[in-house]
């Protein structure tokens, strides 16, 4: 049986726990990451690659400010990993658009912002509605039904298996320790360290962060933590390659730095199920090809599904266990958009051994509110 030891373990070697890894290894920290396998349900491999600000925090005024953070943060991270790696991970924010394919839909996506923008303690961002004709001087191969569209400076987009390579090689120079195949069945505390089993053997290690996506839910009780996290479906097409026309990218359909293009419009409740379905994929390219009709020409290379890592609210979860000292929790289904804030403010607050006071409202103790009678 293997038994190893480090100062810090991390469970899941998706983006979320290699961003932190990448951080708290710049830090000098000794890290090891424990990965269950390509079987496990893994969010990063199916996500759409946008660093994305606007209609993020309704409900929630510190996300959106946490979003914000990241976007800025992100030139940052792209320029570190190049010249650690050589990858450039394609990171671009030209402002992305959301498009409206009716005026009702116009419609609500405007109240949508105004409400997100008039929370109280939320700071405004920029952004700009546009008519038809406005979207149209951005976007001039949009088609008839684009009523029009909400324009946000700070959403951007990057090649995400770049990314994941590049975060991957970077913490194997750095000294990390990548242990693919080691499912953890337990935690236990154990003279103020932690003890991390599987049927693999045991790691020891002094501090634990749990970045394990929908896996948290089960571990975060062994620590005294709670992560009420769920799967939550999303399907993806890509097309063959095309010359280059879609400058901006948007939440639902953008096309990447190697020409091919992406379309996904997908929020399913299916639990674990994670096949790609007709259906769906069906009024995905009709919604698409309804606001590029020229995407009707392109072939279909492939498509997929991967399930998004979602708490009961939708927003990020970051927690430290008051009842084990040294385990912490990083949650959530913007891997990409916050990846940025993963490594420059989660890696150091858990290296410094406490995460900020401005994390209180990610905790999940805001589900324990008791509701006024």
């Amino acid at each position: 049986m293997i038994r190893e030891q480090t100062e810090v373990a991390i469970i899941g070697g998706g983006l979320v726990g290699a961003s932190i890894a990448w951080g708290l290894a710049r830090l000098g920290e000794r890290v090891t990451i424990l990965d269950e396998g390509d079987d496990a349900y893994r969010a990063s491999r199916g996500n759409f690659a946008l660093v994305w600000v606007q209609s993020k925090g309704l409900g929630m005024a510190a996300y959106a400010a946490w979003s914000v953070r990241a976007s800025n943060a992100w030139a940052g991270l792209a320029s570190a990993l190049k010249d650690e790696t050589g990858i450039d991970v394609a990171h671009q924010r030209p402002g992305g658009l959301m498009l409206s394919l009716s005026d009702g839909e116009q419609e609500r996506r405007i109240t949508q912002m105004k409400r997100l923008h008039n929370q109280p303690e939320m700071i405004p961002y920029p952004y700009e509605v546009l008519d038809h004709a406005g979207t149209k001087k951005l976007l001039p191969d949009i088609g008839p039904d684009v009523a029009g569209s909400i324009y946000c400076p700070l959403d951007g987009h990057v090649n995400s298996l770049k990314l994941f390579r590049a975060l991957h090689q970077a913490i194997a120079a750095r000294g990390v320790a990548y242990r693919p195949n080691r499912p953890v069945e337990t935690i236990e505390s154990r003279g103020g360290a932690f003890v991390i089993s599987g049927p693999w053997g045991a790691l020891h290690a002094e501090k634990v962060v749990l970045a394990a996506g929908v896996g948290n839910a089960r571990l975060a009780p062994l620590v005294g933590l709670n992560a009420p996290v769920r799967p939550q479906r999303g399907q993806i097409i890509v097309t063959e390659k095309a010359k280059p026309f879609l400058n901006y990218p948007l939440v639902t359909v953008r096309q990447t730095d190697e020409g091919g293009v992406m379309i996904g419009d997908s929020l399913e409740e299916t639990g674990f199920e994670n096949v790609a379905t007709t259906p769906v994929t069906a009024t995905m390219a009709d919604r698409a090809v309804r606001m590029f009709p020229m995407l009707a020409g392109l072939n279909v290379v492939r498509t997929w599904s991967a399930l998004r890592v979602m708490s009961q609210d939708g927003f990020p979860i970051y927690d430290q266990s008051t009842t084990h000292p040294g385990a912490f929790l990083a949650t959530c289904h913007s891997g990409v958009t916050l990846a940025a804030n993963h490594a420059f403010d989660i890696a150091p607050q858990i290296a410094a051994g406490a995460l900020a006071g401005d994390l209180v409202p990610f905790s999940a103790r805001r589900f324990h509110v008791p509701q006024a009678a």
